[in-house]
């Protein structure tokens, strides 16, 4: 439940930023040559002239589909394992790398289905209406397959992400001096220690984060094929297309989601 809660919460917010990363990676290479370039302002502008501000939140639906169970899984689940594994013990840099890969690696694979449908609602390719009639139109027009595709590059960036994060984000609250955890300043302190951990964890992912976009979008590709198409059409760079509003809204939601989850576990007494 606090998992959840936190997750609906960064959902809300910083939905924005992640249809604007999703426009940005699957740009067509229709630019003509000596044209300016297309970044993060101009998309959030052109989306918001054609399809009202609230367009900025085209693919929410299917996002709290993933993420209130899908942050709630990955809590509950880092949360078993910590209690199994390290009850009594502050993880060191290895264990926190292995808890955070494993809950996410648990959590992805169950909601991968979910993450395929918000993908598409954020690109503007297809005209689905809702969450259950994209999932039927998929199931019946490419197979239930489809629903998992781009699974590996999914884990390969997800994974990853998440458990350096973890690492990061313990070892630097470690660090703190201990007032700071009891004092009231503390989820400020928390939230700046995920700020840090974000930023690091989604530059190192971004290149992942591409391919998955491509194969979940256009699902004939395989994730080889796409690496190829993407270095063939936008060079090295476009592996690092969509970075700045993906590292705003990861560092920001991962942040938020930890903050909060942290705060409502303590209100509840149980030790996070």
């Amino acid at each position: 439940m606090c998992g959840s809660f936190s997750g609906t919460c960064s959902t809300l917010l910083f939905q924005p930023l992640d249809l604007v990363k999703t426009r940005l990676q699957t740009l067509q290479s229709t630019v003509q040559p000596g044209s300016g370039r297309v970044g993060m302002m101009t998309v959030l502008l052109s989306v918001v002239r054609t399809e009202r501000l609230l367009g900025l939140w085209k693919g929410v639906s299917p996002s709290f589909a993933r993420t209130i169970p899908g942050v709630g899984i990955y809590f509950s689940t880092y949360y078993s394992l910590k209690q199994h594994f390290y009850q009594d013990d502050r993880p060191g840099p290895l264990p926190a790398v292995l808890l955070g890969g494993g809950a996410r690696t648990v959590a992805g694979v169950l909601m991968l289905p979910v993450t395929v449908i918000k993908t598409r609602f954020e690109c503007g390719r297809y005209s689905y209406v809702s969450v259950s009639g994209a999932l039927r139109s998929v199931c019946q027009t490419e197979g239930p397959a489809a629903l998992y595709s781009g699974l590996m590059p999914t884990l390969l960036r997800d994974v990853p992400f998440s458990a350096i994060y973890v690492m990061f984000y313990s070892q630097t609250k470690a660090a703190l001096p201990s007032e700071v955890g009891a004092s009231p300043s503390a989820p400020l302190a928390n939230f700046s220690c995920g700020i840090l951990a974000g930023v690091l964890a989604s530059l190192i992912t971004q290149p992942a984060d591409v391919v998955k976009t491509h194969v979940q979008v256009n699902p004939q590709l395989r994730t080889a094929e796409a690496i190829r198409y993407i270095y063939t059409e936008h060079g090295a760079q476009g592996f690092f297309r969509g970075a700045l509003p993906r590292s705003l809204r990861r560092t920001m939601m991962a942040a938020m989601a930890w903050t909060v989850y942290e705060q409502m576990m303590a209100h509840i007494g149980l030790k996070s």
